[in-house]
């Protein structure tokens, strides 16, 4: 990038002025990522100061029967194959009030598209865990599982997020995205949900009083210009019904050990390789700074090991999700250690230690409550991060 293109973006970003495609096309050529994470910091700090926020939540994943056969998906199983399962609303009741005692504030529930699993699985699944857990918020289902409800119940996706919400739905999850951009979407995906059916869901929800999150697969097959492309489109929806909480950049994740019934179900994984943490904290940067109009960025930190998640957290990022508990949907491929779990002090411990003060929110982003910055006089002097 030479030094006038740069004085322009650093003008237009330090004014609060929007930046254009051939702005995020030339931030991603950039090679100085002190500066890019410079500037993204800068508008982090803009929006949330220097709080990091997270909640105590759980991710449930009810089913991984699944009748499409996404190329970078490792998750989903057949109806009949080693490893397929799907849960009893009882079982998964008694998984959700496990972390009662630990202060859940929200359940995480995606699935597979089960074939042949009735809709009222769904909404009865919701209103049981309700139930036994009333202060828990539901953030539930991808857009592409809301298209997968209209298919097998014969209603319209409005007619299906009324039943839901009545049975206490709080947010779809922001999963089923990946890349809009057909060029590269034809070839990762299985399912009939893209960019049109993916926007015309979340606006239905963002219409009924939702709020819901964002999320781009990145570090496959795309281009960065598909990455600009996908971010623009959000943006462009988010002008329209300023109904996305927060920007979620989901690394895409090599399978280095095999699943145990021998079966490669990544397709992608054999002419891909894994986004390194350089380019992930490259992904935050110029997303913070595109994507101007959503007030969150979060990193989850499942997906990009812990020690890039906190530096992303200077990189433009201001949220890193939560406990979590279990992620099935994809492996930790990081070679890091990344656990499953984090407890509410271990987070606690990880957002200080990147010199942030934490703040545990709800689903709706409302502040539960604020904790107590990093020690004193961390800042500076230069120390590990420690773990």
């Amino acid at each position: 990038m030479d030094s006038g293109l740069r004085k322009e973006i650093e003008d237009k970003v330090l004014s609060g002025e929007r930046l254009s495609r051939e702005d995020g096309i030339a931030l991603y050529e950039c090679d100085d990522l002190a500066w890019l994470g410079g500037l993204a910091h800068h508008v982090r700090t803009r929006k949330n100061g220097d709080v990091v926020h997270f909640n105590v939540n759980r991710h449930l994943n009810m089913t991984n029967v699944c009748q499409a056969s996404c190329a970078y998906c490792s998750f989903q199983r057949k109806p009949g194959e080693k490893d397929a399962y799907t849960m009893r609303i009882e079982d998964a009741v008694r998984l959700a009030k496990e972390m009662e005692p630990e202060g859940i504030t929200e359940l995480h529930i995606v699935n597979g598209l089960h074939p042949t699993l009735p809709w009222r699985y769904y909404p009865r699944s919701l209103r049981e865990l309700k139930k036994v857990l009333p202060n828990v918020s539901l953030k539930a289902f991808t857009a592409t599982e809301i298209q997968h409800f209209e298919t097998i119940s014969g209603m319209s996706a409005s007619e299906i997020l009324d039943e839901l919400m009545d049975a206490g739905l709080e947010s779809l999850t922001g999963g089923g995205a990946e890349i809009f951009d057909w060029e590269v979407r034809q070839h990762i995906v299985d399912h009939a949900t893209h960019w049109e059916d993916w926007s015309r869901i979340h606006r239905l929800a963002h219409e009924k009083g939702l709020k819901t999150p964002a999320t781009m697969l990145y570090g496959h097959i795309e281009e960065p210009r598909h990455r600009v492309d996908h971010v623009l489109r959000l943006r462009e929806l988010q002008d329209e019904t300023g109904g996305f909480q927060v920007f979620i950049p989901l690394r895409y994740q090599h399978d280095f050990h095999d699943s145990r019934d021998g079966i490669v179900r990544n397709r992608l994984q054999a002419r891909t390789t894994m986004a390194t943490g350089a380019e992930a904290l490259k992904v935050f940067a110029v997303s913070r700074l595109l994507f101007d109009n959503v007030p969150h960025v979060k990193c989850f930190w499942v997906m990009h090991g812990l020690a890039t998640a906190q530096l992303a957290l200077n990189h433009g990022a201001d949220d890193l999700d939560g406990s979590v508990v279990e992620y099935k949907i994809t492996h930790d491929a990081d070679g890091f250690g990344t656990p499953n779990k984090m407890t509410r002090d271990d987070l606690l411990e990880l957002i200080r230690d990147a010199g942030f003060r934490p703040a545990e929110r709800n689903t709706r982003y409302e502040i539960i409550r604020e904790y107590e910055g990093p020690e004193p006089g961390r800042r500076d002097v230069p120390q590990p991060m420690r773990f």
